[in-house]
């Protein structure tokens, strides 16, 4: 009877540790949506992009005013110049007008470093509620604009979800690539860019196999594009994105639960890479992020 009875403590035990799990994964999975809102719609989140501007001359003037040939959406009427000599780029802030870089403030010409440096630039304006930056495509370079007062962040109306689902938390099979394998990623304005591509995750799903190819640095986080019978069909029509932990043992945990949308999906200033034919999936996958619902504008 004590051997019956420490069985039966085991197996109740079982099953409460069931029942924690189930309950973890849906409160882990909510925690993680509020986090992604809390990103999305923070004062320099992808909510709050406003502009994407081409540096074409050798110097343009900048500012929401008549006279700048860069012409901001919100911001001073005259914020300062940014020139281009010998593929670097400079930006001087126009006198009387506050600016900083990286937080500090300044008052003369300083050099901006892109988003493909090692130390990106940030230009705060507007009493630190708008944010200028350097982005390189393809060779060209762009100012990147954000500001806290973007009717995009101001009237965002939320996330809409497929219910959570536990069985779209799929566990697969890491196939490593030979080192310094790159996979071309073009994005929506038609740049490719070759990624790192450090393997493949192979997995299952109602029997069928499936492979998605990984972006990322070896022995780090993986990044997914991909695009699935959803795209289009409740899903955002260009694809969305999965993050995943790097693998263990061989094995890596898709977690399509937390499948997400491009920053496209927000904004029209964003320069999303799109899914390569190798990440289109014959499967529906009616889970994660479904495509954004904009507000309806009234005239």
């Amino acid at each position: 009877m004590a051997a019956l009875a420490g069985c039966q403590q085991a197996g109740e035990d079982d099953n409460r540790t069931g029942k924690v799990m189930d309950a973890r994964f849906l409160a882990d999975n909510a925690t993680w949506r509020e986090q992604r809102k809390l990103e999305l719609v923070a004062p320099d989140g992808w909510t709050s992009l406003v502009g994407l501007h081409w540096i074409e001359l050798k110097s343009h003037f900048i500012g929401n005013g008549p006279s700048s040939g860069i012409k901001l959406l919100v911001g001073p009427p005259k914020l300062g110049m940014v020139a281009q000599r010998d593929g670097r780029i400079f930006f001087t802030p126009e006198s009387g007008v506050a600016v900083t870089l990286n937080g500090e403030p300044v008052t003369g010409r300083v050099e901006l470093q892109s988003d493909r440096d090692a130390s990106p630039g940030v230009i705060g304006f507007d009493e630190g509620k708008g944010a200028l930056s350097l982005i390189e495509r393809g060779g060209r370079h762009a100012l990147r604009v954000k500001h806290a007062d973007a009717e995009s962040r101001i009237k965002f109306v939320g996330l809409d979800y497929w219910p959570a689902d536990e069985n779209w938390r799929i566990e697969g099979r890491f196939i490593p690539h030979p080192p310094g394998k790159t996979l071309t990623i073009i994005d929506v304005i038609g740049v490719a860019t070759e990624s790192p591509n450090p393997g493949a995750v192979e997995f299952e799903r109602d029997g069928k196999p499936y492979r998605l190819e990984a972006l990322g640095q070896a022995g780090g986080p993986l990044f997914f594009v991909l695009a699935d019978r959803t795209s289009g069909h409740g899903s955002y029509p260009a694809g969305r994105f999965l993050d995943a932990a790097a693998p263990v043992n061989g094995k890596v945990v898709l977690d399509f639960n937390r499948a997400y949308n491009p920053p496209c999906v927000f904004t029209p200033y964003a320069t999303c890479p799109l899914p390569p034919a190798e990440n289109r999936l014959d499967l529906r996958v009616d889970a994660g992020e479904k495509t954004y619902a904009k507000p309806i504008k009234v005239l």
